[in-house]
């Protein structure tokens, strides 16, 4: 996977070499002005745990490098509504195009079908990906550790703070937890621990209960990949786990929302 990643930054920079001769920084941030005020994605994921749910963050998901095609009759407003109707308190979509089939377009069809805050998940790298993020009416991004410099997530940290977007900060081990941690992230953050291996692409739920106990009081948790089951959702609510990503086992289904609420109870 390792390589699969330096592969994919490097078609992010060709991207953002595009991003950059498309827009001119003063016009994409006049976009993103003049985008829909953010939805509170992480008020949303609060108040859904704080009634006494599990905060699910359900993701609009086509295909992947290690599955392919996940699912063809790909419709992500219908897929939006059905993630409300399940339960949801917030959307994931994928909007890189060259390894998940996905688009920008996705996040602005499925945003409007359904008043679920959503995050941008791609591959960011670049403060131009921030705005862009913004100026398509994302509520969140995602920045990978595994894919930053910890001064260069800090930075793209801030900048989406600047644009008032929150950010899920994902890690898949101890030592990209403690690279986090120490960059002190001032707010507007959550921490998504990603139990597939970037190596092995082996799948352990026991990587988030492994890491929970370095997590400071007052870091949300997300739980990542894996997440197929309701006695797994049930596994990570009696650690204090009360936030999950959860895609595939949902975009396979024939009803998401049906599949949604198996799983969630």
């Amino acid at each position: 996977m390792a390589d699969i990643l330096d592969t994919i930054l490097a078609r992010k920079r060709l991207e953002i070499d595009l991003l950059n001769k498309r827009y001119a920084r003063g016009t994409l941030e006049d976009l993103a002005r003049a985008a829909d005020a953010p939805r509170g994605f992480i008020r949303a994921l609060r108040d859904k745990v704080t009634a006494g749910g599990a905060g699910v963050i359900a993701e609009v998901k086509r295909a992947s490098p290690s599955k392919g095609l996940i699912r063809e009759d790909f419709d992500p407003a219908w897929i939006a509504r059905e993630y409300a109707a399940g339960g949801a308190a917030c959307l994931s979509v994928l909007t890189d195009e060259k390894f998940f089939q996905g688009h920008n377009a996705f996040l602005l069809q499925a945003r409007a079908a359904c008043a679920l805050p959503a995050i941008r998940k791609d591959f960011i790298i670049d403060e131009m990906q921030v705005i862009e993020a913004r100026a398509i009416g994302a509520d969140a991004i995602l920045l990978i550790a595994a894919a930053l410099a910890p001064a260069r997530l800090k930075e793209l940290h801030e900048e989406a703070r600047r644009w008032q977007l929150d950010v899920l900060v994902e890690v898949h081990d101890g030592a990209e937890l403690e690279q986090v941690l120490r960059l002190g992230l001032s707010g507007g953050w959550l921490l998504g621990v990603n139990n597939r291996s970037l190596r092995s692409f082996e799948t352990r739920l026991e990587t988030t209960l492994d890491l929970l106990p370095r997590v400071p009081t007052g870091v949300p948790v997300v739980t990542e990949s894996g997440i197929a089951t309701p006695a797994d959702v049930a596994r990570m609510r009696a650690h204090g786990v009360h936030h999950f990503l959860i895609g595939e086992s949902l975009m396979r289904q024939d009803s998401p929302a049906a599949a949604l609420r198996a799983l969630i109870g």
